[in-house]
């Protein structure tokens, strides 16, 4: 199992004794724990410099932007859970860079959203076109940024679910930075 897993698990169990989200019986069946997934990139690639696509055109199938933090909190533990009713659809979201590299080598990037109360963050990874090299063409951790990317999941060890954003490209937001 990888460490970014177990990083998880502990950030999930934090958050189910803690009360995070809603106490409503009322809708899904699904076992709470299933809701949270962390992300696997094999091969990490960047294009920082690049300007998203225009999203007024429709070309974005889901718009986590235009979310509040519970329902994008919502959203993406249905895409989880519900993973191939997303496949290849093209997504969109903003949230702080973050980085991890475990001891074999590989990279894994991810943009993270925290829910309203910031105690319950969850990641995407992303997978970006061309070759680039960490750190010299991504930003600081904790750097505010959007992506877009197609959706795509995989499973690992037959019961973790790995979600992330392929052929994804970054804009980063100097304005807005946790560092």
């Amino acid at each position: 199992m990888k460490t970014i897993s177990i990083i998880s698990a502990l950030t999930l169990s934090a958050m189910l004794f803690t009360g995070c989200g809603s106490t409503s019986s009322e809708g899904s069946s699904k076992n709470s724990s299933d809701i949270y997934a962390t992300l696997e990139v094999s091969e990490p690639q960047s294009n920082t410099g690049s300007e998203l696509p225009d999203t007024s055109s429709g070309d974005i199938d889901i718009d986590l932007t235009q979310m509040d933090s519970n329902m994008i909190y919502a959203q993406v533990a249905d895409m989880v859970n519900n993973s191939d009713d997303y496949m290849g659809k093209k997504v969109k979201v903003t949230g702080q860079f973050s980085y991890y590299q475990e001891t074999d080598g590989r990279e894994f990037f991810a943009v993270l959203v925290n829910d309203a109360t910031a105690c319950c963050s969850q990641g995407i990874e992303f997978v970006l076109p061309g070759e680039h090299k960490y750190p010299d063409d991504y930003p600081s951790v904790g750097t505010n940024i959007t992506v877009i990317g197609d959706f795509n999941y995989y499973k690992e060890d037959d019961y973790y679910t790995y979600v992330q954003l392929l052929n994804a490209e970054m804009e980063v937001d100097k304005s807005l930075s946790w560092n």
